[in-house]
């Protein structure tokens, strides 16, 4: 193949790691001709509404599938976290990146953790996880949504509607706007337990074969790993955007895997959690297995109740 279309959003973070995916390409494949064609997906354009109500996951992988499955574009790049479990006929993911740093970050320009705010300070996100674990930890400040992309939400905090904000902290580090802002800390996992695939970049391809073929180099197995013990648990809950779901693997030598996840209400107030470590080998199956622990204990109601929450 002489020439490969890579099809990315065209936020500024989006570009980045479609651009950081087309030179890992290039190392392998330097006489290829790469290029990137850009879209504004659905959820770039809504910014007034929580991802919750409009939808989930999908709303930023779409319009890329539709270029691929038309033949206009050979592979999608996206952050893993907003990839759906399921695919549509004719799509797959055919490989996931080097993880970056899984964890979620807070950002502040007054106060240097979640610890040091102060009762009722006004903190900005809207992911119904990051709301959740908010809760558990300090229930007395307070929660407001936070919608656009990352210089969009920092300009925010920095105008002062927020007294912190809560992002991935891989996207900061991706594009060097640390110092944007006074205090910028990632959040430990055992505080915060971050969203599937959080920190992996996911190749979605059709079933080409001389594309997958191609797709190969970029593979990481670590994250591969990883990425499908957390996506097979929150397939096996059948829970998406709509519902809080955090879920982390990690690898701790060549024969064991650490899990750590939580599923609740937005608010904090109902949850159930699990911290386990697991056989490598059986990585195929933890996921699922680790669900069903969850479903036992109720998971599947306590999910009900946080999806008619969300939709309130």
């Amino acid at each position: 193949m002489e020439k490969l279309v890579i099809a990315t959003r065209r936020s500024q973070l989006a570009l980045w790691q479609s651009e950081y995916v087309k030179s890992l390409l290039l190392e392998h494949y330097p006489n290829m001709q790469i290029e990137l064609q850009e879209f504004v997906t659905k959820g770039d354009k809504i910014l007034d509404v929580p991802l919750a109500k409009i939808g989930g996951k999908g709303l930023f992988t779409k319009e890329l599938e539709v270029a691929m499955l038309e033949g206009s574009a050979h592979l999608a790049v996206h952050s893993l976290k907003d990839v759906p479990t399921q695919f549509e006929d004719g799509l797959m993911l055919a490989a996931v990146t080097k993880r970056f740093d899984p964890r979620d970050a807070f950002l502040s320009n007054k106060y240097v953790s979640i610890d040091d705010l102060p009762k009722g300070a006004v903190v900005g996100t809207t992911s119904l996880r990051r709301r959740m674990a908010l809760k558990i930890l300090r229930p007395d400040i307070e929660l407001k949504d936070l919608r656009g992309n990352i210089n969009t939400r920092i300009a925010k905090l920095n105008a002062g509607e927020y007294d912190a904000i809560i992002l991935a902290a891989t996207g900061i580090q991706k594009l060097k706007i640390e110092n944007e802002v006074k205090h910028f800390s990632p959040i430990s996992t055992d505080i915060m337990i971050p969203s599937m695939g959080q920190a992996t970049l996911g190749i979605e391809t059709t079933n080409n074969p001389e594309v997958l073929e191609i797709v190969k180099v970029l593979n990481d197995e670590n994250a591969h790993i990883e990425s499908t013990i957390e996506r097979s648990f929150v397939d096996t809950l059948q829970g998406g955007c709509q519902v809080p779901i955090g879920v982390k693997a990690t690898i701790l030598d060549e024969k064991s895997v650490r899990v750590q996840a939580i599923v609740g209400l937005p608010d904090g107030s109902e949850y159930i959690s699990e911290d386990i470590t697991a056989d490598i080998n059986d990585f195929e199956k933890i996921g699922k297995n680790l669900a069903q622990m969850f479903i036992d204990q109720g998971a599947k109601d306590l999910l009900d109740r946080a999806e008619k929450l969300a939709f309130k």
